[in-house]
């Protein structure tokens, strides 16, 4: 693998994981939101990620396909968590139901700030590769000389 397909590698790697950071941030400042637009509370996103053969041209995507080479990840779809909404009892609540429940969104903060710290490392651990490439690519240039 080259130097310059490495760096897209990790690239398209922290792309998707500053894209999973954005929804759980969405997702942790919409704990306490009961009422949507739609009138519903709101429901936890979560980001579905895919792997991508690399390759800028298309004969390089058919050799890939071929040997199994590198592949990029990237983000395929953001979907909708569908576990049930945690019920309260609150009947001073505005948006309580007639029996004085309250619907709150699916989400746990525990596990939101659990998979925060996975996206993080994750995007820290492409930042170092794009650092070391960058180091290699530096040497290679100083053996030039």
């Amino acid at each position: 693998m080259d130097l310059m397909t490495a760096l897209k590698v990790s690239s398209s790697g922290m792309s998707a994981q500053r894209t999973w950071m954005n929804i759980l941030a969405e997702n942790l400042a919409n704990v306490n939101t009961t009422r949507t637009q739609d009138g519903k509370p709101y429901r936890r996103k979560t980001v579905i990620f895919e792997t991508v053969p690399y390759g800028s041209s298309f004969d390089d995507l058919l050799a890939s396909f071929e040997d199994n080479s590198v592949s990029e990840v990237q983000v395929s779809d953001i979907v909708e968590d569908g576990r049930d909404f945690k019920e309260v009892f609150d009947p001073g609540h505005p948006d309580a139901n007639e029996k004085g429940i309250v619907l709150y969104p699916n989400i746990s903060i525990v596990e939101e700030m659990v998979n925060m710290l996975t996206a993080t490392r994750s995007y820290e651990a492409n930042a170092s590769v794009i650092k070391n490439v960058k180091a290699m690519a530096m040497k290679t240039l100083e053996l030039g000389r």
